[in-house]
């Protein structure tokens, strides 16, 4: 991994709405969410005859297009796609057949109550130190050939940033950089998205 792209990943850390002075401090820590885990690619249900498809990805943070955190993450969700099986090929230009897959993964704070609603973490944190946690909203779509509507499936993340004396988030994996919690989030809420859109009758209908 080149270390310009290491960098250009630290930048967009401080877009996904982790405090800056956090994320620069070397007392701080980054915890991957443990309430999503990865599902292996085995697990998916696999289509009879699997199509080609063009995958278009975007970042957002709090709904909004982030174009730098486009471009760092896109070649991961990429590869996801490409190592699910569920299609013959994946391209990200128009295919034969025109079946399109739309990903979007979506960074909320979740300290907005908006949101905090729908991640169940089961976090206990200690009283002194602080804490600051990044939510992930990924939400796939599948248009494939001949269908009039697509297919939506939304999988859940977060990841969780300790600076201090603050104890160790419960139920969560600690890593090692937060180059290493992004990527692992971004691996796992994949995983999640695409084995349910594997698993929905409509895309074995469309593939067989």
């Amino acid at each position: 991994m080149s270390h310009s792209f290491l960098e250009n990943l630290r930048r967009v850390s401080h877009v996904m709405c982790v405090a800056a002075a956090v994320v620069l401090t070397g007392c701080a820590s980054h915890y991957v969410d443990g309430a999503t885990r990865e599902i292996n690619a085995s697990e998916y249900r696999k289509p009879a005859t699997p199509k080609p498809v063009q995958v278009a990805f975007e970042f957002q943070t709090k709904g909004v297009a982030n174009a730098q955190a486009t471009k760092v993450l896109q070649p991961k969700v990429i590869e996801k796609v490409k190592a699910s099986g569920l299609f013959s090929s994946v391209e990200e230009k128009p295919v034969q057949g025109g079946a399109l897959l739309s990903v979007k993964l979506n960074n909320v704070p979740l300290t907005d109550d908006i949101f905090q609603k729908g991640f169940v973490t089961g976090l206990t944190f200690g009283l002194a130190g602080s804490q600051a946690s990044d939510g992930y909203i990924c939400t796939v779509s599948y248009l494939g050939e001949g269908q009039s509507s697509p297919i939506v499936k939304t999988a859940r993340h977060a990841i969780h940033t300790t600076m201090g004396a603050t104890a160790q988030p419960g139920n969560a994996r600690k890593a090692a950089s937060i180059e290493e919690a992004v990527f692992s989030m971004v691996s796992q809420i994949m995983s999640n998205a695409l084995n349910d859109l594997s698993k929905d009758p409509a895309f074995a209908a469309n593939n067989n």
